[in-house]
């Protein structure tokens, strides 16, 4: 298993060489440049762009600019913000607790709700409850998170006023109070919720036929022969089977909730990683942008890596080494 995950991180390094090269190649191609949020907007004498410019080294050959910005990108300096003036690092740093709170909500969300509906539906296929439950995974699959999001705001903020319609805090509160958690927990409820929908219909289906086809194999039916208590089947042989591919799904939900949460944290007003990455893109901020393109990058091969190695470990038929 360390032999494998060993290889697979030597692997990501020419992987993520390729993926800079990709990313500032699209930066320079992108129009204009992040130079006009670096120099003093009062003073436009031509000499002095001109001598900034050269400076900075925006005159330098691509080649050379690449190298220099990949070197101190392996050494942690990402550059400072044309928007923000200040480290990008400490612009991420910033935004990075919000966007861990909202996954790792949107994943426990997620996870409790297919597990109870999937084990539900599977154990009782083609009832009423069944064809409500699958009603509604398929119109949570059928509905756009911007649509569910927008949805959302307006019955739940707007409407019913249960919960804020953006931000991720109450303004006054002391940090590191139960007041200050419970109200992040408030603000981040809702667009958690939206956040997990799709991962929640999906794998709510996906458990339930797992269940059910695996009630229909041989050991299932040894197990029965034998006077196994109903209850225990299901617990012991058929959910153990049936949980195993939903536990690998961890990994790639890693790179879900990044991409799934561009969407919802700007809808959401809710200030992270996702929301960085569009306002970056709008006022041409490319350090943060490449940063956090490259961040994303990272995570989905990690996400990717994390798949495997679960696999590997629930299931003791995969051998990786």
């Amino acid at each position: 298993m360390l032999k494998y995950a060993f290889r697979r991180i030597l692997g990501m390094i020419p992987m993520l060489f390729l993926i800079s090269i990709v990313v500032f190649t699209l930066a320079k191609l992108m129009p204009g440049d992040s130079f006009s949020g670096e120099i003093d907007p009062r003073n436009t004498n031509p000499q002095y762009i001109a001598e900034m410019r050269e400076k900075l080294g925006y005159n330098d050959p691509l080649p050379k600019q690449y190298f220099r910005w990949i070197g101190n990108f392996v050494e942690g300096d990402f550059g400072k913000s044309a928007r923000y003036k200040i480290k990008v690092s400490e612009v991420i740093s910033e935004r990075l607790p919000n966007t861990l709170l909202l996954g790792f909500s949107s994943l426990i969300i997620t996870y409790i709700l297919a597990f109870f509906m999937g084990l539900y539906a599977g154990r009782k296929p083609y009832t009423v409850a069944d064809n409500l439950i699958g009603g509604l995974n398929y119109l949570g699959l059928s509905i756009p998170s911007f649509i569910a999001g927008v949805f959302a705001i307006f019955l739940f903020s707007f409407t019913l006023g249960w919960f804020p319609s953006n931000g991720s805090i109450d303004i006054g509160m002391t940090e590191g109070t139960f007041e200050y958690w419970l109200s992040r927990l408030h603000h981040v409820f809702l667009p958690a919720v939206v956040l997990g929908l799709l991962s929640t219909a999906s794998y709510t289906q996906f458990l339930r036929n797992d269940i059910i086809e695996n009630s229909r194999k041989d050991f299932v039916r040894t197990a029965r022969a034998k006077g196994t208590a109903e209850k225990k089947i299901y617990n012991v042989h058929i959910l153990r089977n049936s949980i195993i591919p939903l536990i690998t799904f961890l990994g790639f939900d890693l790179v879900a909730i990044i991409s799934g949460a561009i969407i919802t944290e700007t809808i959401f007003t809710y200030p992270g990683l996702g929301q960085l990455f569009l306002q970056s893109v709008g006022t041409r901020d490319y350090p943060v942008l490449m940063t956090l393109t490259m961040l994303f990058s990272f995570l989905t091969l990690i996400g990717n890596l994390l798949a495997d190695i679960l696999y590997g470990v629930v299931d003791p038929r995969i051998r990786l080494d």
